[in-house]
């Protein structure tokens, strides 16, 4: 396969861009693999990656219904930070984003990082005695953070009304200097392409009806679109459809499933060069490459498996950002989407074994799947291999809904992420 360089786009631009290879392979589905994964964004790219790269581990399969990165991977806005409060969220996400700062020299494959910060406003005494309480939290966990005066955070965003009379006046703020944007299908198809490298079959328009067991209880097949297929061992990342799975299965996760929608502007010359998200709203927005805002806001307050918008949401989270920085007021917008979201009663990931045998599961990441790819890849291909969590994914085995050691990130910071 060719090796990305700054000289092979030069020599492809004088050959007609000819000399191409496809960047991964599509083959026909083999009748058993050792690893079948039911998944194809982000999530189930990095496990079959790191199960190849890490452990050795080539005979595996990536399963996806519709095509790679069509799924959340494709209906995010790009944020990756580690802005959490409790030690086990900030050390899970805090590995994510070390691994997301050498990713595109890792996977020859430019994932466009952009660490330009996330600015988090606060608007009211008890916005401000939370965002202390965060940054203390932060700084002992090891991840970095500062407070800002409100005369800070109007240098670092200058069309954000800040004055007194403001609908929502801002009292200051903190900032995660580390946290920024990354390009979400640059992310999806440098996993497929490094994956696809090193021997694992990316089968595309493969939906899974359904998973076989034995008599003893452990999985060992599945049935899909495209056929049956054996699997030694098989793990589920498929975001807001993992409850589904898990009927299929025989077994309920503690998941509610909802939309979370999200929009983009018309292309503007660069007005904002940070994240920003507001305390007080839930209204969040960075500025793209090509110049599109690119915002979103809260759940949709009821579940549904569906990936459209509704126009309360449109009110509120548009509204939001002119009720803040009034300038952006005649901008048009191009397009909206939604994903679907696998929210967990602890706002925190399932990582590890379920209660049936040979079956893994990667889920329950709510809004927070997109800057948590590498790390839920990494954790999960671990405990395939190994047989054994990761010490920094233990925290989040299903079974601590058993135990009762839960990981409210939501109640700890003060919203839900």
């Amino acid at each position: 396969m060719t090796r990305y360089s700054a000289w092979s786009v030069l020599r492809e631009g004088f050959n007609g861009q000819r000399g191409w290879d496809p960047a991964w392979r599509s083959p026909e589905p083999k009748p058993r693999y050792d690893i079948v994964i039911i998944g194809g964004g982000g999530h189930g790219l990095a496990t079959a990656y790191y199960l190849a790269k890490n452990h050795g581990l080539r005979n595996v399969a990536v399963l996806e219904k519709g095509w790679i990165g069509g799924g959340n991977s494709g209906r995010n806005t790009t944020i990756v930070r580690s802005n959490y409060y409790y030690p086990q969220s900030a050390k899970l996400y805090d590995f994510s984003l070390k691994l997301y700062e050498n990713l595109s020299r890792e996977l020859n494959y430019n994932i466009m990082l952009s660490q330009r910060g996330m600015v988090t406003t606060t608007h009211s005494r008890h916005d401000l005695e939370s965002a202390a309480r965060w940054v203390g939290a932060m700084n002992a966990n090891g991840v970095p953070a500062q407070m800002l005066t409100t005369a800070q955070v109007k240098r670092r965003i200058p069309l954000l009304d800040v004055s007194p009379t403001a609908r929502f006046p801002v009292l200051g703020g903190f900032v995660q200097e580390r946290a920024g944007s990354a390009r979400h299908d640059a992310v999806v198809w440098g996993y497929a392409r490094a994956a696809s490298q090193l021997g694992v079959d990316i089968i595309q328009n493969c939906e899974v009806q359904g998973i076989e067991r034995s008599r003893e209880g452990r999985v060992v097949a599945v049935q899909t679109s495209r056929g049956r297929i054996e699997s030694g061992k098989t793990a589920m990342a498929a975001a807001g459809h993992s409850s589904v799975l898990a009927d299929m299965a025989g077994f309920r996760l503690p998941i509610t499933s909802y939309a979370l929608q999200a929009f983009v502007s018309e292309p503007l010359k660069p007005v904002i060069d940070t994240v920003l998200l507001s305390l007080a709203t839930g209204m969040y927005i960075s500025q793209s490459d090509k110049g599109g805002l690119v915002i979103g806001g809260g759940l949709d307050l009821y579940p549904s498996y569906a990936q459209r918008g509704n126009l309360p949401v449109v009110r509120n989270v548009i509204g939001a950002v002119v009720d803040q920085m009034p300038s952006l007021g005649r901008a048009r917008f191009l397009r909206q989407w939604a994903g679907i979201v696998d929210v967990v009663q602890d706002s925190s990931p399932i990582l590890g074994e379920t209660p049936i045998p040979g079956l893994y599961i990667n889920c329950g990441w709510g809004t927070g799947g997109f800057k948590a790819i590498p790390a839920g890849g990494w954790m999960l291909s671990h405990h395939i291999a190994t047989g054994s969590p990761h010490p920094i994914a233990e925290p989040f085995a299903l079974r601590r809904f058993f135990t009762g050691d839960l990981i409210d990130e939501a109640a700890a910071s003060g919203i839900a992420h």
